[in-house]
């Protein structure tokens, strides 16, 4: 994704997650990011399928599933992440 190229958290909250493989996730429910830098975090996941479910992936106090921003790839009509960066 270009550095000039700013996205608003409002447009990314409910865009379904996939893998570059195509697997469905689920959709961004929040995002946490560093207060003082502005760093984004992790994407809390909202509706994880039964897949994601299976995964053992991090989570927060609240049981959600924690996404590391890191391992976004691309933003457009879906928000695809590197299932190898995850696992």
């Amino acid at each position: 994704m270009a550095e000039d190229e700013k996205k608003f958290s409002k447009q990314l909250i409910g865009k379904t997650v996939v893998s570059k493989t195509g697997k469905r996730f689920g959709e961004v429910g929040d995002i946490i990011f560093e207060t003082r830098s502005g760093e984004l975090i992790h994407i809390i996941l909202a509706n994880p399928t039964p897949y994601t479910e299976k995964l053992e992936l991090e989570k927060d106090k609240e049981g959600h599933i924690l996404i590391p921003f890191s391992a976004v790839i691309a933003m457009g009509d879906f928000l695809v992440i590197a299932e190898e960066d995850i696992i």
